[in-house]
């Protein structure tokens, strides 16, 4: 028996648009969005092409619409715009400044096929919702970074970078292969191919002092972001193992995913969190003093060392400055 429940005319036209979001759509990435089988969404496909919707297929690589077949505009609802606003308070406050421009730019398109009462209340939320970012992402000196490592991404062309790295006093020159980017611990950061370390790395947006797009084509192939992040991973970790007063565990929570966090468990009126560490040295040992009077060291003794050695060094700079 056929299911013609507005539910299933609700998604048969969520499947059309989304066929014209992109060139090929896949089965299974439908079934993902929508929580049904694959068989549900073959027949939704019957349905569209007995409507008269020109769709066509390749086996195991998904669908299209042909070329040239457009729905007329479709109209967004007050719920769906305001999820909008929310987003362009974020493109704002974590995305460079001309990026942010293109996205201000779409926006008006998108309010302008609203309807008068809806603009009135998207007007109203607009008003009342700020972002306000913990860190500087972008050097101002670069505010098309995000635009160029796009276009570079999408055109595989090369950029060519002044990077300050952390810890050097000189900018260096580099030409890198953009191969994607991520938002890690509150910054951006570039992950590619570096032609003057020979090796894949990644740059945080905020130490870019220029960038520049060149005319030149990549001269490798490179797998997926994600690959590569994946890779990553295997770095060489330390167990750490602190023991924590209650009342305080509810701050770190925010945090202590960037520092390894594995598992924690009740010892009384205690916590016990377990870790992984990838930099246990300087990483996690300085993020440790700031709630150390409220936590004990149980494992490793080189961390207890390390944070006397740090405690050692501020005291004995506080007693100069003096």
């Amino acid at each position: 028996m056929i299911d013609e429940s507005p539910k299933r005319f609700d998604r048969i036209v969520a499947i059309l648009i989304q066929l014209q979001s992109k060139k090929i759509v896949k089965a299974q990435e439908l079934a993902d969005r929508f929580d049904v089988s694959l068989r549900t969404i073959y027949r939704d496909i019957r349905t569209l092409e007995a409507s008269g919707v020109p769709i066509y297929s390749e086996a195991g690589v998904g669908y299209a619409l042909m070329e040239g077949y457009r729905l007329p505009p479709v109209m967004f609802t007050r719920e769906e715009a305001g999820s909008f606003i929310a987003a362009e308070k974020l493109m704002q406050k974590f995305t460079d400044a001309t990026l942010g421009n293109h996205y201000a730019s779409a926006m008006y398109k998108l309010k302008a096929v609203l309807r008068s009462t809806d603009k009135d209340w998207v007007s109203t939320i607009e008003s009342k919702v700020v972002m306000q970012p913990t860190q500087r992402l972008f050097n101002d000196k670069v505010p098309d970074a995000l635009t160029i490592l796009f276009e570079s991404i999408a055109e595989k062309k090369q950029v060519r970078l002044s990077y300050q790295a952390f810890e050097a006093e000189e900018v260096t020159e580099r030409i890198i292969e953009p191969v994607g980017l991520f938002h890690d611990n509150n910054y951006w950061y570039i992950f590619g191919y570096c032609h003057l370390r020979k090796d894949y790395r990644q740059f945080r947006t905020d130490r870019i002092q220029e960038i520049k797009k060149s005319e030149t084509s990549f001269t490798l192939t490179h797998d997926s972001l994600e690959t590569y992040l994946k890779k990553d991973k295997n770095i060489p970790t330390t167990k750490v193992q602190i023991l924590v007063d209650k009342k305080i565990t509810k701050y770190l929570n925010g945090e202590r995913k960037y520092y390894g966090f594995v598992s924690e468990r009740k010892v009384g009126n205690r916590v016990e969190m377990t870790f992984m560490c990838e930099n246990m040295a300087d990483g996690f040992a300085r993020w440790y003093l700031m709630f150390g009077d409220y936590c004990d060291i149980i494992t490793p003794e080189s961390l207890k060392e390390r944070v006397l050695e740090l405690l050692e060094m501020n005291k004995k700079k506080l007693l100069q400055s003096q």
